[in-house]
């Protein structure tokens, strides 16, 4: 905002920022504001017919509040008028203008469903960090974690949600949705993202989270045996990939003690070492920005919004390492 208002002056003498002003300062410096109203403008609104649309920075802005706090649209819009933090991340002036209500959110979240902006997004902030050389090529961690969804028939079609499914992990039956990532082996940013069922097993997605450049890849038990699937030995660069795949616990336990016994545990210690990064992205979508229960019914709609928060746990953890800054 050009001029300070009597808040933004009482809120300069305060001793200490809040962690949520903090978040929202680095991601309002590190986000190309520019690049991506540029790439929403051809599916807005024009104005030419009707009521004049806010402006794309604005509604952006309200839209990735909400995927970062995790807010229902009503919330969204309340919470804007609560929150100091929001309010000037939103660069608000009450004196001369109001927050977006929840209808116009609404209207713009299903025009980026629609429209598939969310992946446009992720793959715009994926080639960035690759061009800038924050992205090693070479070698890919894969991985996969469960998010929940309503089990409960209490609903207008009395059904649970046709493509979500149970599976059992652990001795515990899970209803939802499956999310596979692929991370870079370096640094440990997310290069692909998929969204299936819970009951699809993780070794059949993995095919589509191995780049072109990739040489090695990491994962955990459940993908052994990855090298023997169609789509990787059919393939002419897959099938010459070196699959790092941790063994089951169970086999280091049936070993018996020797040196065979102390190379072996060394060995998958060195795979563990590495395959860990892929944890810290899922830690950032599930822990920080809370996307642990899927919000809305559908696959699709679901991993929208998961390309916008796997983009955003990307630039946060590149401003966190004090990479890119947005000019």
């Amino acid at each position: 905002m050009s001029q300070q208002t009597f808040s933004d002056v009482e809120y300069d003498n305060r001793k200490r920022k809040t962690k949520r002003e903090e978040f929202l300062d680095m991601m309002e410096e590190i986000i190309p504001w520019d690049e991506w109203v540029d790439y929403i403008k051809p599916y807005y609104p024009s104005g030419k017919r009707g009521r004049p649309p806010l402006g794309i920075e604005k509604m952006l802005r309200m839209y990735l509040l909400q995927v970062w706090f995790n807010l229902s649209d009503e919330v969204t819009e309340d919470t804007i008028y609560d929150s100091y933090a929001m309010r000037k991340f939103m660069k608000l002036n009450f004196l001369e203008e109001q927050a977006p209500d929840a209808t116009t959110l609404l209207h713009f979240r299903h025009l980026i469903e629609e429209n598939g902006i969310g992946g446009t997004f992720f793959d715009a902030i994926a080639r960035f960090l690759e061009q800038a050389g924050c992205m090693m090529t070479g070698g890919s961690i894969v991985d996969a974690t469960l998010i929940s969804a309503p089990s409960s028939t209490k609903n207008k079609s009395g059904k649970r949600d046709p493509e979500m499914h149970q599976t059992k992990k652990g001795g515990q039956w899970y209803f939802g949705m499956k999310v596979h990532i692929g991370v870079e082996a370096g640094a440990g940013y997310v290069h692909s993202v998929e969204a299936t069922s819970a009951n699809v097993h993780d070794i059949t997605v993995a095919h589509k989270l191995i780049r072109e450049t990739d040489e090695v890849v990491y994962g955990d038990a459940a993908y052994l045996g990855i090298d023997k699937r169609e789509e990787i030995a059919s393939d002419a660069h897959k099938s010459t990939i070196d699959y790092r795949v941790n063994q089951r616990p169970g086999k280091v336990r049936a070993m018996e003690d020797g040196l065979s016994k102390t190379w072996f545990k060394y060995f998958e210690k060195q795979k563990s070492s590495v395959r860990c990064k892929v944890e810290h992205p899922f830690h950032i979508v599930k822990d920080i920005f809370g996307y642990r229960k899927a919000v809305y019914h559908g696959i699709d709609k679901n991993l929208n919004r998961l390309y916008f928060l796997f983009a955003s746990s990307n630039l946060w953890m590149c401003a966190k390492a004090g990479g890119y800054r947005n000019p």
